[in-house]
């Protein structure tokens, strides 16, 4: 569906950073800052799956090996 753009160290970064979003909305933040938290970290999530991001493929950006 989505040409990947992201290499291996952006998509673990993007994971890493997704999963701390998500615990930090179970443990520690309150209101609308949870609920933020949630929501980015579950793009950040999906799109270290999907190995593409929407905004990278607008603007040109390729952070995986060139073929």
């Amino acid at each position: 569906m989505f040409e990947k753009n992201m290499g291996s160290a952006d998509r673990a970064i993007r994971a890493v950073l997704g999963v701390l979003l998500v615990i930090a909305f179970f443990a520690w933040l309150s209101g609308t800052w949870a609920w933020v938290a949630l929501i980015v970290g579950v793009v950040m999530l999906a799109t270290a799956a999907m190995g593409s991001c929407p905004p990278y493929s607008l603007l040109g950006i390729k952070t995986c090996a060139r073929k």
